[in-house]
């Protein structure tokens, strides 16, 4: 039997624009309790073609969530816009962090003054049981809490 050496094996990482690079690693390090596994710096003509921007330069560290990695890109050529999307807008992703309490994290978020859309809400339907509330992470991303049933 042929193996499909093309099949795909999961999500590596997810990447995020940061406007500094410093202050994103302090918010994960403060507010989610995440430190920053890798830093780097990138640049020349390899990195311009890869992120199609002429003449690119970035900073990235590596933060892991679980069993995810995010990325965070400070891209010091060329300077980015600010995030402006809505949730409902093409593109406009959102990082969705699980957490045992969901509660106890919302509660000591707020103390940091973390901007939520709502407090928790105990889901129905499909996701009976489950809990979610919405919330502004470092530069306006759109980030989720979520707990599990049960």
């Amino acid at each position: 039997m042929a193996v499909d050496k093309q099949r795909l094996v999961g999500v590596h990482h997810v990447g995020i624009p940061v406007r500094d690079l410093e202050q994103a690693v302090a918010w994960y390090r403060d507010v989610l309790g995440i430190e920053a596994d890798m830093l780097g710096v990138a640049e020349g003509e390899e990195l311009s073609r890869t992120v199609q921007l002429p003449d690119a330069k970035l900073r990235s560290a590596f933060v892991e969530m679980g069993n995810t990695i995010v990325e965070l890109l400070e891209y010091e050529r060329p300077i980015g816009q600010d995030f402006s999307l809505r949730n409902c807008d093409v593109g406009a992703a959102h990082v969705c962090v699980e957490v045992e309490d969901i509660h106890a994290a919302y509660e000591r978020m707020r103390a940091q003054d973390v901007s939520f859309s709502s407090p928790p809400v105990r889901l129905s339907g499909a996701l009976e049981g489950n809990w979610c509330c919405y919330f502004r992470g470092h530069d306006g991303l759109q980030f989720e809490l979520w707990q599990r049933s049960g």
